[in-house]
């Protein structure tokens, strides 16, 4: 991506977004009335930032202060609607900042300049891999040093303040450098525009000393957002439709799947109305699971190769046409390339772009338009779903353990199955989480969230924080690896200090299970911890936690009972102690693929 500082490129114009404000294009005035007057102590730069994040919805800042941001944190304070949420760590400020998004359809944090700016950039970056709108903002140094050849604290030792900047522009969309007040308001409104146009995050730095200054450019209520929507290319449109419609037509079992970047395009439901209207089967990849409707009454599960959903992947894969909506199919998604899928087979309909088997492609044609006009046009074939009937059997029960015996996973989730409700949102650790979540039937309204494109291990605990505080009409379950637990486990205590209730699953089976499947070794084993006596110390008497440990299904099943019971108002944290090798059949086989594609061998020079 070219970089871009100060300035929006117009003529690349994005459709991707999640964020809560309907995107494309820049801030207009919609009517002719002036925007009342702000008092002189909060006509600020900071206070202007804090109204606009309150404005977009990011009412929640995850944050950890330092000596150049303290004076940008007394204006966000200040902000009536805003809440300055302090964490342990920048790595999982960002974290939270990706779940909160994730919710909301934008998140924000704010650090201090480079010791914080590059402890936060890893989770900005999977924030960009995820097309999640997060604004970082970052406390720089005082705008009289610029240039200087001074050197400061919190840098690498040399007189170029830009490090943390060259960083940043490889995982946001749009960078403000903000380092006087003439032109602050047009950096900042360009850069929450951006990222809520392109549905990636950025970059804003400020300086220390300009925070609190007030300027005639913020002595009014900023005029409110409107970025105005983009529309596909009526003849494009038009094309792509006909097109695809004549291929399938011609195809006798049909199928549908949908991919992750429903969400980035607002195509969910579009995507729901072309199933009810074709009649095709309906699959997600994993990356989507959540993002339809599993209650579908044509809804056979996630595609995902060798490991999907029972009979999904002989339906998919056997069928003679299929349409992908929103795909990424990278390594891990596609088990190390080993789909049997083919080119000739597939249309492929990303945010902006429809490709039809042949290579014909259509650009300028915006998905939710084009699944709309698909609903109108497609007729119905529901041959692919009466396959599927006739080959389903319905899903077997794990075999209950006996008294005593060690607990298993698969029962586990059993359990954890009967749990759910529209009233949970469900969080998924990288690792063999990732495989048992995949299996849960997720009730109609019930959240499901993980990281698959970036995987970074600990995502989940901050991820948790942040989607809890986002939906506090939802009660979170995380469901977490002790070994990725360990990268990031400090940030419970914030969960604590903000009163979540969320239910931790931390399943301790002594190492990083996912990368044994992968490739096994001695560097895969971690020091075993003290879960349960740990969260007590953070908790320390202070707010409403409660720990235990299981270790059989009868202690599971009282542990659940609690913590539904009378600790339903409390952050539960259950430690599920598991054999070491006891992991789903799915990771195994991802496992050993995955390998596979690791190890290739170089081609020939």
């Amino acid at each position: 991506m070219d970089t871009k500082i100060g300035y929006v490129d117009s003529s690349n114009p994005a459709c991707d977004n999640v964020g809560s404000i309907p995107s494309s294009g820049v801030s207009v005035v919609q009517n002719s009335v002036a925007p009342a007057l702000v008092a002189s102590s909060e006509a600020t730069l900071g206070r202007h930032l804090a109204r606009r994040l309150v404005e977009i919805g990011a009412t929640d800042v995850f944050s950890v202060p330092g000596d150049f941001n303290l004076t940008l944190f007394d204006h966000l304070v200040a902000e009536p609607g805003l809440n300055l949420i302090g964490c342990c760590n920048e790595l999982n400020a960002g974290y939270a900042a990706d779940g909160f998004a994730r919710r909301r359809g934008v998140g924000a944090c704010a650090v201090t300049f480079t010791v914080g700016g590059l402890s936060v950039i890893n989770a900005i970056a999977g924030a960009y891999s995820e097309n999640l709108p997060v604004i970082c903002i970052v406390g720089g140094p005082n705008s009289n040093d610029y240039g200087t050849n001074r050197i400061l604290h919190h840098t690498i030792g040399l007189p170029d303040f830009s490090q943390e900047l060259r960083c940043f522009q490889a995982v946001t969309c749009f960078q403000a450098v903000v380092s006087n007040l003439e032109d602050a308001h047009e950096l900042i409104d360009t850069a929450i525009s951006t990222a809520l146009k392109e549905s990636k995050p950025v970059y804003i730095s400020i300086s220390c000393n300009l925070s609190g200054i007030p300027h005639p450019t913020f002595s009014r209520q900023p005029v409110p957002f409107s970025i105005s929507t983009r529309l596909s290319n009526k003849l494009g449109l038009e094309a792509a439709v006909d097109a695809t419609v004549e291929f399938l037509h011609k195809a006798v079992k049909p199928v549908m799947v949908g991919g992750p970047k429903l969400r980035v395009a607002k195509a969910c439901e579009a995507f729901v109305e072309l199933a009810d209207a074709c009649g095709y089967p309906v699959a997600v990849m994993p990356s989507a699971k959540g993002l339809v409707p599993e209650n579908h009454p044509r809804f056979i599960g996630t595609y995902w190769g060798a490991v999907s959903t029972a009979f999904c992947a002989e339906i998919v894969e056997s069928a003679d046409a299929y349409i992908f909506v929103g795909p990424i199919f990278n390594d891990f998604s596609s088990l190390g390339y080993s789909l049997l899928l083919k080119k000739e087979k597939a249309i492929i309909v990303q945010p902006d772009r429809v490709v039809i088997p042949g290579g014909v492609s259509f650009g300028c044609v915006l998905m939710k338009e084009f699944l709309q006009a698909l609903v109108k046009k497609l007729k119905r074939n529901t041959t692919a779903y009466e396959n599927y009937s006739r080959i389903y059997v319905p899903d077997g029960l794990p075999l209950k353990c006996e008294p005593n015996e060690q607990l298993r996973v698969n029962v586990l989730f059993k359990h954890v199955q009967a749990m759910l409700s529209s009233d949970n949102a469900v969080i998924a650790e990288t690792g063999d989480s990732w495989f048992n979540c995949q299996k849960l039937k997720l009730p109609e309204g019930c959240g499901y969230e993980f990281q698959m494109q970036y995987g970074s291990i600990g995502w989940s605990v901050g991820a948790t924080l942040g989607y809890a505080q986002a939906a506090k009409d939802k009660r979170v379950i995380a469901f977490i690896g002790d070994g990725s637990f360990q990268v990031t486990a400090q940030e419970v205590s914030t969960m604590i200090r903000n009163e979540q209730r969320s239910i931790i699953f931390l399943i301790n089976n002594g190492g990083y299970t996912i990368e044994v499947e992968i490739h096994d070794g001695p560097y895969n084993v971690i020091k075993n911890w003290n879960y349960t006596a740990l969260v007590d110390a953070i908790h320390n008497g202070e707010g409403k936690c409660w720990t235990t440990k299981v270790q059989s299904e009868e202690e599971l099943v009282e542990a659940i009972e609690t913590a539904t019971g009378s600790k339903k108002d409390s952050l539960c944290f259950i430690e599920v102690i598991v054999h070491k090798d006891d992991t789903s059949k799915e990771l195994l086989e991802w496992g050993a693929r995955v390998a596979a594609a690791n190890g290739r061998s170089p081609n020939p020079q």
